[in-house]
């Protein structure tokens, strides 16, 4: 009797290593949620920002908290290198992938994959082109709205300075990297706000690719050919503004004052800029989504109802709140 039992127990613990479909397993404690431990395959694109570095802590610590083993890899701004994770994901088995793209286009086929694989997609923080049929859920910003609610506190600003019937009023733009929804989307929503006011033109727009070395670089150019009619610059997110900042103090401008600064994101960079008077403005954009996706996860590998859209809750900041809000900051 004791031989069957110890065989039996043995047997058992063979079999919790393997589940439905062969897909591999650990055999240390289960997922919140679930009967067992969940493996996710995340491709994060890099690390090019404070905004994304803490969006990639929140993914880590989450998949710690409800114990899943996260198998994670950065792109380094690279779509080719996600295209090859995400396949490499396929060819583990893993039961979920979650994907922040680089650039919204080139998905259909490795997405058809994921799908032929029967192994489910979460799209992370930027949206991709195509039919949302692809992946199971999208989890992060109305990033199109993001910019209406720039532009829209742009133009009360401008006109509560007595700065917004200036004819015209100059505007320059970092935009984040091309072909990302991030950069596409907050774009169309600043334009489709400045479009109903004819005297604020858009003079120059180049990409900075979200990082603070190339918005100062950028801001240099910007500044060499325009430096003493640039009235506001719209910052794709907060670490282009910081460096732009750096390059119209050493221009001898004043940011915040002479140029009217707006930028994405609300990290903790931009809080201290808008402390110091150096930015007027920053739209949050919550990089601590780790929680969202984990439960997602288990949803999606439950069966339970999962909205195609689930938004992050977010808000805006400038000059007036920003000292109030930045002891509660997290990033």
């Amino acid at each position: 009797m004791k031989k069957a039992i110890a065989l039996l127990v043995v047997l058992l613990m063979a079999a919790s290593l393997v589940f439905a479909g062969g897909r591999q397993q650990s055999s240390e404690g289960v997922t919140r949620g679930m009967g067992r431990k969940i493996v996710m395959g995340y491709s994060q694109i890099g690390a090019e920002s404070e905004w994304r570095t803490a969006c990639t802590n929140s993914v880590k610590a989450a998949a710690e908290d409800w114990n899943i083993d996260l198998r994670f890899s950065d792109a380094q701004q690279m779509q080719q290198n996600q295209l090859q994770a995400i396949r490499a994901f396929i060819q583990q088995k893993v039961d979920v992938i979650a994907f922040t793209p680089v650039v919204s286009t080139g998905w259909e086929a490795i997405l058809q994959e994921c799908k032929d694989a029967g192994i489910p997609t979460i799209c992370v923080d930027r949206t991709i082109d195509g039919p949302n049929t692809l992946y199971n859920t999208y989890i992060g910003s109305d990033i199109k709205e993001e910019g209406r609610k720039a532009a829209r506190w742009l133009i009360e600003y401008m006109n509560k300075i007595g700065r917004g019937s200036k004819n015209p009023v100059n505007v320059v733009e970092l935009q984040g990297t091309v072909g990302s929804a991030a950069a596409t989307d907050r774009q169309a929503g600043i334009m489709e706000i400045l479009a109903k006011y004819p005297n604020y033109k858009v003079i120059k727009t180049q990409t900075g690719n979200f990082t603070r070395a190339e918005g100062k670089q950028v801001m240099e150019a910007f500044l060499k050919s325009d430096g003493n009619i640039i009235d506001v610059l719209f910052a794709h997110n907060d670490d282009m503004a910081i460096g732009a900042i750096q390059a119209i103090e050493e221009y001898g401008r004043k940011p915040g004052e002479d140029i009217i600064i707006v930028s994405f994101d609300a990290v903790k960079g931009a809080f201290d800029a808008m402390i110091a008077g150096k930015l007027n403005a920053s739209i949050e954009c919550n990089p601590l989504l780790g929680p969202q996706i984990m439960d997602a996860a288990v949803k999606i590998l439950t069966n339970q109802p999962v909205e195609k859209w689930i938004p992050s809750e977010e808000g805006q900041y400038d000059q007036s709140n920003a000292a109030a809000a930045y002891p509660t900051r997290q990033y």
